[in-house]
């Protein structure tokens, strides 16, 4: 087997007995690290501590990752300025924090009717984040309910520019 010392430099082709002897010797284990290789490849070290390290680096990687929420927001078509700016507020809000959020325009009764009224107000939403969003989910109706789905634009200038003008595009062809 292909043999590696404790810090990962080259030992050599060297038969079975002789590492494990070698492991005894520095009280270290024999570890194989590639097993399809020819001949395999080994490597002395302390396994312990080894696993010790991987689990305190996934560890570390948990803890600097974001956890991405959903947050909703819920208009009717008849919401008046004052409501409607305090919910853009809480929307820009969202975003900044980098969580997506599910825009809900909910109709009861007869408002149903007057479907573009909704469509207008959402669109109305859209124009107006237009800088800062990237719209993943156009406004669909689903039952009584029509439903926007919008995320944080990426952080690039170039890449931010570009996902704006986008979703102005696709509605104009799908209207």
């Amino acid at each position: 087997m292909r043999l590696n010392g404790p810090e990962n430099e080259p030992l050599g082709i060297v038969p079975i007995q002789e590492a494990l002897r070698m492991a005894g010797e520095l009280d270290v284990d024999l570890v194989e690290i590639v097993a399809t290789a020819t001949p395999p490849v080994c490597r002395l070290m302390d396994y312990g501590k080894f696993k010790y390290l991987e689990q305190k680096k996934a560890a570390e990687a948990k803890a600097k990752q974001t956890v991405i929420e959903i947050k909703e927001v819920k208009f009717r078509p008849g919401t008046d300025d004052g409501d409607y700016n305090i919910k853009m507020r809480n929307i820009r809000r969202f975003l900044a924090d980098g969580d997506k959020v599910k825009v809900t325009l909910r109709f009861r009764g007869r408002e149903i009717t007057h479907q573009e009224l909704g469509l207008a107000l959402l669109n109305r939403i859209r124009d107006e984040l237009a800088e800062i969003i990237l719209v993943e989910q156009f406004p669909k109706l689903e039952g009584r309910q029509m439903i926007m789905m919008i995320a944080p634009a990426r952080k690039k200038a170039g890449g931010g520019g570009g996902g704006a003008a986008k979703p102005a595009e696709q509605p104009a062809s799908a209207a």
